[in-house]
């Protein structure tokens, strides 16, 4: 995803965050209530989540159908992802990382993980992505990796791209 090409979500519907009162604030909304049930605490786990990477931003724990417009709308892809990231909208504002609670379920248990860490290591993702990292090429993918394998280890959250055998199973998100 191309974070620097896409205004912000508010633009697009999502409700508009006020801008942080301190610079490493960070806001959730649950646009989705389903996310309360889903992930325990989604909220805190967000929260902590993104305060591993620094920074400010507005989460938003949307729908699928939420995510999949703004795909179409921003991306031009008619579908939805996991997360969605979104450059501030202006100088000032919080970047604004939006997730989608169908994909985001269906992929924890696809790969055998606990809800709450998998939004744990999306939020991370979004959050790097908004300091400018990137996973377009390999080495930039690596290097977004291992920054997120920290974050998540600074949580005492499982690292993704691992297998249980110990090696590397990275793969693009």
């Amino acid at each position: 995803m191309d974070p620097s090409s896409s205004r912000s979500p508010a633009t697009a519907g999502l409700p508009l965050a006020l801008p942080p009162s301190h610079p490493a604030e960070i806001e959730i909304i649950i646009a989705d209530p389903a996310w309360r049930r889903f992930v325990a605490r989604a909220e805190a786990v967000a929260r902590q989540a993104a305060g591993t990477t620094g920074g400010a931003a507005t989460i938003v724990l949307a729908s699928d159908a939420e995510v999949k417009r703004l795909n179409a709308r921003h991306r031009a892809r008619n579908k939805p992802t996991n997360v969605l990231t979104f450059e501030p909208a202006a100088p000032g504002l919080p970047g604004e990382i939006v997730l989608a609670l169908g994909t985001v379920r269906r992929e924890a248990q696809s790969a055998g993980r606990r809800p709450a860490d998998h939004l744990a290591h999306l939020v991370v993702h979004g959050m790097l992505h908004l300091q400018g990292h990137d996973h377009g090429e390999a080495g930039e993918a690596r290097r977004m990796e291992m920054a997120e394998s920290r974050a998540l280890s600074r949580l005492r959250r499982p690292n993704p791209w691992k297998t249980s055998m110990g090696k590397s199973g990275g793969r693009g998100l």
